[in-house]
């Protein structure tokens, strides 16, 4: 259900260039604002936090908004364009935009799909920036019996046309890493060496990964030496308990706030947005406390 649930609000949020050109630029608070408003918070703020919105998906936008800005949270992961004037209202970031993929399983490791990919990218890739956003999230695809190289080099040629375009407009494509073992069955990037390996062969700071913990904690472990020596290729990170995907806390196997320290460790500038699916009855209550938990 988790899953078919976030593809759904993936597909969900395919939405036509007029609503952004409406839209303009994004009204954001100043750094010195943001500062105030997460001290007021009792939080350290050392780590940019966000949630994904596919997580919450049953509590209204604006409540869900209004809640996030009053626990310290400075974006909202997963909204297309036309959710970006809500989240604006409440001076909150699309920290991780979506609406462009097709799904998560037709990819860039597929020719098939590049044509449709690229045109969809090449619209959306505009918006992003002239809404003032940064991040725009992208998917390999599942193998369907590719080997792990040509999987590699179809990623490649399906996106080195659209990086030009990327680094105008100053937008990064960020591929997410996701398990291939237990949610998402044959997906291609599911090792953090695997999407390095594709970063590199990029060659380019608008082609970064988006390392989900929990996704690769089950693919793989290792999650803090992993991070430490890869995170010049990491521009996101999401969070979920292991196993299960619900709530950060102790019941759990991953020590989150030293995984957040970690993190901290490498200099990271970007987001962690919180992806769990919460199993509490106050379900804002669970994020109020995760975004604590992960205040390092």
């Amino acid at each position: 259900m988790a899953t078919w649930n976030r593809r759904a609000a993936l597909q969900g949020l395919l939405t036509s260039a007029a609503t952004v050109g409406a839209l303009g630029l994004a009204s954001a608070c100043s750094p010195a604002e943001e500062k105030q408003s997460t001290e007021a918070m009792g939080l350290k703020d050392n780590l940019k936090q966000a949630v994904c919105r596919w997580c919450f998906q049953d509590v209204p936008l604006e409540k869900l908004c209004a809640a996030a800005k009053e626990m310290g949270l400075r974006g909202i992961d997963l909204v297309g364009p036309k959710d970006w004037p809500t989240l604006q209202r409440h001076g909150l970031e699309s920290s991780m935009c979506n609406g462009a993929e097709i799904n998560l399983t037709d990819g860039f490791n597929d020719p098939r799909f590049h044509a449709q990919l690229q045109k969809q990218y090449a619209a959306m890739i505009p918006q992003v920036a002239q809404a003032g956003y940064r991040n725009l999230i992208c998917f390999s695809g599942s193998r369907r019996g590719l080997s792990d190289a040509a999987g590699l080099e179809n990623c490649a040629r399906g996106l080195e046309p659209l990086l030009k375009l990327a680094a105008q407009h100053k937008v990064v494509l960020v591929m997410e890493l996701l398990n291939s073992k237990i949610d998402h069955k044959d997906y291609q990037c599911d090792r953090t060496s695997w999407g390095v390996a594709l970063a590199k062969k990029m060659g380019s700071e608008n082609f970064k990964l988006l390392y989900d913990i929990y996704h690769m904690q089950i693919n793989e472990g290792d999650v803090i030496r992993t991070l430490t020596e890869y995170h010049p290729y990491i521009a996101h990170y999401h969070t979920a308990g292991v196993p299960g995907r619900h709530e950060i806390g102790d019941a759990q196997e991953l020590n989150y706030p030293a995984i957040m320290r970690a993190i901290k460790a490498t200099g990271f500038q970007g987001y962690v947005a919180q992806e769990f699916m919460p199993q509490q009855t106050d379900k804002l209550a669970s994020l109020r406390q995760a975004v604590q938990l992960c205040d390092v």
